[in-house]
């Protein structure tokens, strides 16, 4: 960056919670256990599909890219969070812009991800006879790679339109960690061109993909009201309503956060909607993913009891 574009500001802090000492640590408490539960949790659904011949589906290898995306998520928000709350909530210029991408990058690809799944279901379901060879090893690994590339592209263009902008004061990004537009907010530049973008980008990466992921649920649950035999119904509404509560949840929170007219604001109920899109869905994915699925269960049970 050109010496003339660089920020004033060499560090910001991050606003706290609350300044009750005693709620500080509850918090403390509840982060550090949403980062443990997260990182742990996924991790295992990483390991147990990596070690399972049987899980080496499209649907798992899908279900590994989302733990590894919900382990960066976690681990690039969360220790921060964590930091802010014993010592002290600073966060350097080159630190935020790191945080800042990092974040952006994960999300779009979550969030692209999801139709991804939702396709991957739609084929298993409404297509049988083609899944095979349409959602092949070749065509998940392209789309996965398409997934990531696209949102790390995104992100970039992004973080990067940051660069040029002045930050000469106030310092204080009234969020708990650095988000595209409440750090906009903070900026002595227009940036005009910064928000538009912004909600261009998220408009494709956000509507775009609820909808795609939508329409596939659309036609799955038609097929579905189609089977005849209860328990068919009972197994294909159990495979994919875990994935529809995921998407529902995730896609709501981000909308709210990212397509409102007040870009960047931040109350306590913008804190608590991020809280779910950051810690909340990475932490509680593990679980809905995985105990609802009897054949991911067996597998695990064989990965601890090998004998």
């Amino acid at each position: 960056m050109a010496p003339e574009n660089q920020s004033t500001v060499t560090m910001f802090i991050l606003q706290s919670f609350v300044d009750d000492p005693w709620i500080q640590d509850t918090l403390f408490f509840f982060f550090f256990t949403l980062l443990m539960v997260a990182i742990v949790g996924n991790g295992l659904i990483i390991t147990t599909i990596h070690r399972s011949p049987n899980l080496h589906t499209p649907m798992y290898f899908f279900l590994v890219n989302l733990a590894l995306m919900d382990v960066i998520c976690t681990a690039t928000v969360l220790p921060k969070v964590l930091q802010s709350l014993v010592t002290e909530n600073t966060i350097s210029y080159g630190g935020c812009l790191t945080q800042m991408f990092i974040f952006s990058w994960v999300l779009g690809s979550e969030l692209m991800l999801f139709s991804a799944m939702a396709y991957d279901r739609y084929l298993a379901i409404c297509r049988p006879l083609h899944y095979g060879t349409l959602m092949s090893g070749k065509a998940c690994v392209a789309l996965a790679t398409f997934v990531w590339f696209t949102a790390a592209l995104n992100s970039l263009v992004l973080t990067c339109l940051v660069l040029p902008l002045s930050f000469c004061g106030p310092n204080l990004i009234s969020h708990f960690f650095c988000e595209i537009p409440s750090v906009l907010m903070l900026s002595c530049s227009p940036t005009f061109i910064n928000d538009i973008m912004t909600v261009i980008t998220d408009m494709f990466l956000t509507g775009l993909n609820f909808l795609l992921t939508m329409t596939s649920y659309g036609f799955i649950i038609a097929s579905i009201l189609r089977i005849r035999s209860a328990e068919g119904k009972k197994r294909a509404f159990s495979t994919c309503s875990a994935h529809l509560i995921v998407v529902t949840l995730y896609y709501s929170t981000v909308l709210y956060t990212y397509v409102r007219p007040a870009l960047g604001s931040a109350g306590l109920l913008d804190k608590a909607i991020a809280v779910l899109y950051t810690t909340v869905t990475p932490s509680m994915n593990p679980l809905i993913y995985t105990l609802r699925n009897k054949e991911f269960k067996t597998s695990f049970k064989k990965l601890l009891f090998p004998h």
